[in-house]
This record gives structure tokens, C-alpha cells and sequence, in this order.
């Protein structure tokens, strides 16, 4: 991914994933919050702040359960799920290491037949403190809007998690993927996107002990095959603050133009830290372009520093869209939702809307009943001299004479 930043207090490392930002590691002063436990009785950790009631439901579809309730797969099982973890099984790479796509036994007791594998690399620095805060939190909530994750493996150095699979990829691929096979997406999809991942962070929000996510990213959602977006990932989410506090203090370490301003800078972390990513989010989707890409003109690497001043009025905003939506959208949802991410990227916490209030905007543009704008074509009855379909073209998105994909950060493939 590139190349970490840290303070003079802590010692640089080296992540790559398969994203354009950069990973931030940096070594801050220890929690502050309370960080008494209550009891998680875990047999991986005991060092989770669950609840250890029977089973909490929130937002309605969500549940927190106290133990994680997952199988425990032998390697040889996923071995042979991933035909030995061959590379035409790949479905991807990160800093904890490869996800493969695998096949259970039709008799298998777990449901569904087709999975996700993803096995640790013995150079990963993320290594077993991720490997076990996904098992603690993902096996401990349930929701529509969180990837399921099925299992684990722990044998000797081999540790692996097993998740299901989402047919359609991330949404990094569709937003900034290119090539033939790569379709973009409609108006309607994106809004049907955003509010999937909206009501997971605002399940994590309302769950016991406010679980922050700490790494919202495009990479980040996943898709099944109708566009049902799941996060997943919970490598680097956190407990939040008790109530006598205001945010908890941690190593800082995220990606790069998605952590929050604070975040980054102190090392102190807030439940609406997350809200910051997700504006980040809400800006990409406006114009299917990178949170940070050092190949743009000086000035534009930051994509909220440069666009923010355009998410303001209709006619500034009309300037940045993706051109992939070819106009295809309704100009005055479009300019909500950038008014929205406003609010989202504000500089301080306090100023950012809750996470349910944010799924209750999105709701509201979304029942909007006005329709996407359609390019106009003057029709003439003569079939000989149809005029073509108007094609639009944002300034941010030059013609492009071949596909520009930089090796460094290899794209996942569709499946």
C-alpha cells in the first residue's frame, strides 16, 4: 500500500494492501478509557469489552451474542477448500495476507458451499492481534450489513478466517476499477450502497460498548450479488469510550484520507472519528475518484481537501461528478448527499451527525421521487440523421486512450 508515517516517539513499518492510500501506524499513549473487562469468556481473548448478557439486539436487525459461535476448521479442510491455496483462487490481497475463494464440502454443515479464505502472511506485520480482534467482534455480532464471518482455523503459525462470499467484490473495484469487465455503477445503486454500509456503522455505534470501526474505506464494503453492501475487516475496530469519557486513546493507524483529522494528529479516537470516513466515502461515490492519489496534480492528492469547496452549491458540484454516471442523476439528491458529507468531514467530532442520523438522511433522499435526469436527445423522424446520445464528460475525468492502473496497488478481480 506504501510507506507508514510515525512520530519520533515510534519506530516506522512498512503495510501493503491492495488499496491507493497508505496505511498510518503510529505509536500513541495507552488507552483512556476504562478498560476493565466484563467478561468475555472467550477461549482466543478475554480482553473484549462485550457485553456478557444472553444476546442484545439493536437497530432492529443486529444482534451481539456473548461467545462467538464459529466453526473451528482444520487447515487441511481449508487446504483443500482452496485446492492448496492455488493462485487462480485468489480473490484478493491485504496487509494481513491473501483471501482465496473456496469450496466446502456439499455435506458441510455450514451453509452455503462457496467461501472466502483468508490466510495470514508469515511476514504480515498485522499478524495475530488482527486475526483475533476479527474472531472476537465478528463473532460476536450479527447483522445484515457485516460480513459473516463462518470460522476460523488455528493450527501451529497457520491462522485463518473464513467468511462468506460476496459475489460481487468491493466497492473499490467497481468505483475505480477499469476495463471491459468492470460496469459502473448506476445513481441508485451507489444510494443503495451507501445506506447498507450506513446501517452497519450505526449498528456498531449502538451496540454495547460502542464499537468503533476505526478503517472505513471503499475497500472495505463488500457486495453480494444484488449490490447488498456488508462491511468487513475488523482487524483494527476498537471498543469505544465509557460514558465518563468522551473518546479512548490508541495507536494510531488507519489509511490515509480516511482517518480522521483528530485521529491522526493525537491519537484520540471518538465514535464519530468513523463518521469522518464515511463522508469520505459519500465523496468518492460523488466522484469516482481515489481519497488519495499521488498521481494527481500537486494540490489534488487530498481528494476531500480539493474537492470541499465544490460540495457547497449545484453548479460547483455538477463540475466533479463521476463522468461514468454520464449525467444519469438527480441533481438535487446529488447535491444533498454532498451537503451531507459536509457535515461529515466537519473538524471537530462534536460537529459531525451520529451515524443514524446519517441513515435517516440518506433514507430521506432516497424516497425522493424524482427521477435521475436523462441526457437529452433531439429525436427526428428521419432515421438517417439521428443525432448521438450527448456524452458527459467531467473535468476530473479526461479521456482516457488506454487503462491506467498503477502495479503497485493490483485491483482484486471480479468473480
Amino acid at each position: 500500500m506504501g510507506t507508514c508515517f510515525s512520530s519520533a516517539a515510534a519506530s516506522a513499518s512498512v503495510d501493503q494492501t491492495p488499496s491507493s492510500s497508505v496505511t498510518i501506524s503510529q505509536k500513541t499513549t495507552t488507552n483512556t478509557s476504562s478498560s476493565s473487562s466484563s467478561g468475555t469468556n472467550s477461549t482466543v481473548s478475554g480482553n473484549s469489552r462485550f457485553s456478557a448478557a444472553s444476546g442484545t439486539d439493536f437497530a432492529g436487525s443486529g444482534q451481539m451474542i456473548p461467545h462467538p459461535n464459529l466453526r473451528v476448521f482444520s487447515f487441511s479442510e481449508l487446504k483443500t477448500a482452496t485446492r492448496n491455496f492455488r493462485s487462480d483462487t485468489v480473490l484478493g490481497e491485504g496487509g494481513f495476507g491473501k483471501v482465496y475463494k473456496g469450496w466446502l464440502d456439499p455435506k458441510s454443515s455450514t451453509s452455503g458451499s462457496v467461501i472466502a479464505v483468508k490466510k495470514l502472511n508469515s511476514e504480515s506485520m498485522q499478524g495475530f492481534d488482527e486475526w483475533q480482534s476479527e474472531v472476537n467482534f465478528l463473532g460476536r455480532l450479527s447483522h445484515q450489513n457485516l460480513v459473516k464471518l463462518l470460522g476460523y482455523c488455528w493450527e501451529d503459525k497457520e491462522l485463518l478466517l473464513v467468511y462468506e462470499f460476496m459475489q460481487k467484490g468491493s466497492l473499490e473495484n467497481h468505483l475505480f476499477g477499469r476495463g471491459s469487465a468492470v460496469q459502473p455503477l448506476p445513481w441508485n445503486i451507489r444510494l443503495k450502497i451507501l445506506i447498507g454500509a450506513a446501517h452497519g456503522l450505526a449498528f456498531l455505534h449502538a451496540s454495547d460498548g460502542n464499537v468503533i470501526y476505526r478503517d472505513f474505506k471503499a475497500s472495505n464494503i463488500l457486495l453480494d450479488g444484488s449490490y447488498h453492501a456488508k462491511i468487513s475487516d475488523f482487524g483494527l475496530a476498537k471498543m469505544g469510550p465509557t460514558a465518563s469519557r468522551s473518546h479512548v486513546t490508541t495507536q494510531v493507524i488507519g489509511t490515509y484520507g480516511y482517518a480522521a483529522p483528530e485521529y491522526v494528529a493525537t491519537g484520540h479516537l471518538y465514535v464519530k472519528s468513523d463518521v469522518y470516513g464515511f463522508g469520505v466515502v459519500l465523496v468518492e461515490m460523488l466522484t469516482g475518484l481515489r481519497a488519495l492519489d499521488t498521481n494527481r496534480p500537486s494540490g489534488q492528492h487530498s481528494l476531500v481537501d480539493w474537492i470541499k469547496p465544490h460540495l457547497c452549491e449545484r453548479r460547483k458540484l455538477k463540475n466533479i461528478m463521476d463522468s461514468r454516471l454520464e449525467g444519469r442523476y438527480p441533481s438535487k439528491s446529488a447535491l444533498h448527499i454532498a451537503q451531507l458529507a459536509l457535515t461529515c468531514l466537519e473538524s471537530e467530532p462534536k460537529n459531525r451527525p451520529s451515524m443514524q442520523e446519517i441513515v435517516e438522511a440518506l433514507e430521506r433522499i432516497e424516497s425522493v421521487s424524482e427521477r435521475p435526469r436523462v441526457p437529452r436527445v433531439q429525436k427526428h423522424h428521419s432515421s438517417h440523421h439521428q443525432r448521438q446520445p450527448l456524452q458527459y464528460r467531467s473535468p476530473l475525468h479526461p479521456r482516457q486512450q488506454a487503462p491506467n492502473i498503477n502495479p503497485a496497488y493490483p485491483l482484486p478481480p471480479r468473480v
